[in-house]
């Protein structure tokens, strides 16, 4: 996927993180993660975290593996990414 081509909002939410067990959400220095197997978010907090004020998916957004990385933190993209 390229976001620079690609719009995802909050109708497609279902299908891009489909397959995926677990979101770490970074905005700042707040760091969210949610698990999507054990203890699904409901959709309200979910779409609230990883979409950005234009609607659409925030950016960067990254899948490594099932999980999902949305926004940036070096704190957690070291550790995932090695």
């Amino acid at each position: 996927m390229n976001a620079a081509k690609e719009r995802f909002g909050a109708v497609d939410l279902q299908g891009v993180f489909e397959g995926a067990s677990r979101v770490v959400v970074a905005k700042g220095k707040k760091v969210v993660e949610f698990d999507l197997k054990a203890n699904p978010p409901d959709g309200e907090s979910f779409q609230k975290a990883v979409l950005g004020p234009s609607g659409n998916l925030r950016a960067p957004a990254a899948r490594v593996g099932k999980t999902w990385l949305v926004g940036f933190s070096e704190e957690v993209y070291g550790p995932v990414l090695g």
